[in-house]
C-alpha cells in the first residue's frame, strides 16, 4: 500500500498551520477590530472590582493599572496575527506582562475567558442593536413627515394584488411605520435581554474569591447580571433574540420596499427616486434604474441571511461553552445588525426626497370600481337591503359593466335602479346626488372615519400617537448611547485617579 506524505508543519504543534489559516488568524483580525476596546474595557472593570473587593492590594491594583494604561492599544488594533499567542484574549495578556512582570497575571483572579468573552460579545451586540434602532427611529420620522405631506393624496389600495378600495398614501405609509414600530419595540426588547453581565460566572461555576457580579456589570453599563453562572456562559439566545428580530425587521421592511420599486416602474408611474439616487443605463439614455431602492432590497435579503445563519449554528448545539455560539457565530449578527442599520439610514434619505404624481393616484381611483363598496353600504342605508343583497347588486353592476368594456363612468342611476328592481324587486330611492356621493374616492375615505380608517383626521390622529410613542424611544436611545459612550471615561477616571494618587 502507497503512503501518504504528511506535512510536519500541520502536526508538529498547536496551532497547525492549517488551523492558523481557516480559524485562528481570520478570529484574530476580527477580535483586533470589534473586540479590542470591550476586551480592555472588561479588564479596567474586573481590576476596579478586585481592588474594592480587597481581593488584590491597593499597590498591586495600582501596578496592574499602570501596565493596563500604558498599553498600546492602536498598536495592537494593527498588528498582524502569530502563532505564538492563540488569540487577542492572551495577546493582551503577553503585552501587560512585558509592560508590568508576572504579577499583572492576577488580573485573571476569578474570571476565565468563558464570562470573559460572552461580556465582550454583549458588549459589541448591544451597540450594534441601539445603532440600529436610532437609524430605525430616524426612518420612522421621515416615513411619518412623508405621510404628513400625503394625508390627502388619493391611491387605490391592493389585496391579492387586485385593485381594492380608495385609500390615502398616507394611510398606508402609516401602516408601514406602525409596522416599523413594532420591529424597533422588538430590537429594543433584544437590547433588553442582551445588556447583562455575565462577569462573575468565571468558567461557568463562579470562584471561591468574593467577587461582586454586580459591581462589574454597573461599571461596563449593564442593567444587571445574569443570574445563573452556568447560563450566563451557556446561553445563546441573547443573540438568537437579536438575529431573529433582524430577520423579521428585515423581511417586513422588505415588504415595503418591494412595493416602492413596483410603484417606481413606468406602467404604474406613482413614484420619482431624486437622481442622487438612481442610476441611468449605460445604453439606454431613457433609463432611471432605482438602484437605491434595489440595494435596499437585496441588502435586507442578505441581512435576512445573516440572522438565518445565526439560528441556523445555535440550532442542536450543547449548552455549554462552545465556539459554535462565540467566534465563528457573533460576525453573522453583527452583520445583519450593520445591514440593517444600513438599509435604515438610505430608506430615510429616499424618503425624503421622494416624489410622488399625486394626479395620477387619484386619477385611478376616480376611474376604478374601487369605491362601490360603499355604493353596497349605501343601497342598506338608504334602501333597506342586507348587505349581502346589496353585495349582489353591484357585482352584477360591475360585471355588467365590465363585460360591455364601460368604466365606472357608466354607472348611472338608470343602471342601479334597473338592477335592484331585478334582484330586490323594488324601485330605488337612491337619488342621483347620493349615487354620485357613493361612488366618490373621496367621500369612501372621509366616511371611514372610525379608528385606523383612511379619513385624513383619523390618519393625522395616529400619526401625532406614533410620535408620541417614537419620542420617547428616541430618547431612550439617546440616553442609552450616552451611557454606553461614558463607560470608558469611567472606567479611565477611576484607574488614573489610582495612578495620581500613588
Amino acid at each position: 500500500m502507497k503512503s501518504t506524505s504528511t506535512n510536519p508543519t500541520q502536526t508538529s504543534g498547536f496551532p497547525s498551520q492549517t488551523y492558523a489559516e481557516i480559524v485562528l488568524e481570520p478570529a484574530y483580525n476580527q477580535a483586533t477590530q470589534h473586540l479590542l476596546n470591550p476586551m480592555m474595557a472588561v479588564n479596567k472593570a474586573h481590576l476596579i472590582m478586585l481592588r474594592e473587593q480587597h481581593i488584590i492590594s491597593e499597590q498591586e491594583a495600582c501596578h496592574i493599572a499602570s501596565a493596563i494604561q500604558s498599553l498600546d492599544v492602536n498598536g495592537l488594533r494593527s498588528s498582524e496575527y502569530s502563532s505564538h499567542v492563540e488569540d487577542l484574549f492572551y495577546q493582551v495578556e503577553v503585552e501587560l506582562e512585558k509592560l508590568g512582570g508576572p504579577s499583572v497575571g492576577n488580573l485573571h483572579l476569578a474570571r476565565s475567558r468563558n464570562d470573559m468573552g460572552i461580556a465582550i460579545y454583549r458588549i459589541v451586540l448591544r451597540e450594534k442593536l441601539n445603532s440600529a434602532i436610532s437609524s430605525g427611529l430616524s426612518l420612522h420620522r421621515s416615513l411619518r413627515e412623508f405621510a404628513l405631506r400625503h394625508i390627502d393624496t388619493l391611491m387605490i389600495a391592493h389585496t391579492h394584488t387586485q385593485q381594492a378600495q380608495p385609500t390615502t398614501l398616507a394611510h398606508y405609509i402609516c401602516a408601514v411605520s406602525d409596522s416599523l414600530e413594532r420591529d424597533l419595540n422588538r430590537l429594543k426588547s433584544a437590547y433588553t435581554g442582551c445588556n447583562r453581565s455575565s462577569l462573575g460566572a468565571a468558567a461557568l461555576t463562579t470562584s471561591g474569591f468574593p467577587v461582586c457580579r454586580d459591581r462589574t456589570a454597573e461599571l461596563l453599563g449593564f442593567d444587571g447580571v445574569i443570574e445563573n453562572a452556568y447560563d450566563a456562559v451557556s446561553g445563546a439566545d441573547y443573540a438568537g433574540e437579536a438575529a431573529s428580530v433582524a430577520q423579521l425587521a428585515a423581511i417586513n421592511l422588505g415588504r415595503f420596499v418591494q412595493d416602492l420599486l413596483l410603484w417606481c416602474t413606468q406602467e404604474y408611474g406613482a413614484l420619482i427616486v431624486a437622481a442622487s439616487y438612481v442610476q441611468i443605463s449605460s445604453i439606454m439614455p431613457q433609463k432611471r434604474n432605482p438602484v437605491s431602492i434595489e440595494h435596499a432590497r437585496s441588502l435586507l435579503s442578505s441581512a435576512k441571511g445573516d440572522a438565518a445563519t445565526v439560528l441556523n449554528m445555535m440550532h442542536n448545539t450543547p449548552f455549554g461553552d462552545i465556539v459554535d455560539t462565540e467566534d465563528d457565530m457573533q460576525p453573522y449578527v453583527w452583520r445583519s445588525l450593520n445591514t440593517l442599520e444600513s438599509v435604515y439610514r438610505l430608506l430615510s434619505e429616499v424618503m425624503d426626497t421622494l416624489k410622488v404624481n399625486v394626479s395620477l393616484l387619484r386619477e385611478r381611483a376616480e376611474h376604478s370600481f374601487a369605491t362601490v363598496t360603499e355604493l353596497a353600504d349605501t343601497l342598506v342605508r338608504t334602501e333597506g337591503l342586507s348587505f349581502r343583497q346589496a353585495h349582489s347588486i353591484v357585482s352584477r353592476i360591475v360585471t355588467q359593466l365590465t363585460e360591455s368594456g364601460t368604466s365606472i363612468s357608466g354607472l348611472n342611476w338608470d343602471v342601479v335602479n334597473t338592477v335592484v328592481q331585478e334582484i330586490a324587486a323594488k324601485p330605488l330611492t337612491l337619488t342621483v346626488e347620493q349615487l354620485e356621493e357613493a361612488i366618490s374616492p373621496e367621500h369612501f375615505v372621509h366616511i371611514r372615519h372610525v379608528r385606523g380608517g383612511p379619513n385624513s383626521e383619523e390618519v393625522a390622529r395616529a400619526l401625532e400617537a406614533q410620535a408620541l410613542r417614537l419620542n420617547a424611544q428616541e430618547q431612550w436611545s439617546f440616553d442609552t448611547a450616552n451611557k454606553l459612550r461614558s463607560v470608558d471615561a469611567n472606567l479611565d477616571l477611576i484607574l488614573n485617579g489610582w495612578l495620581n494618587r500613588s
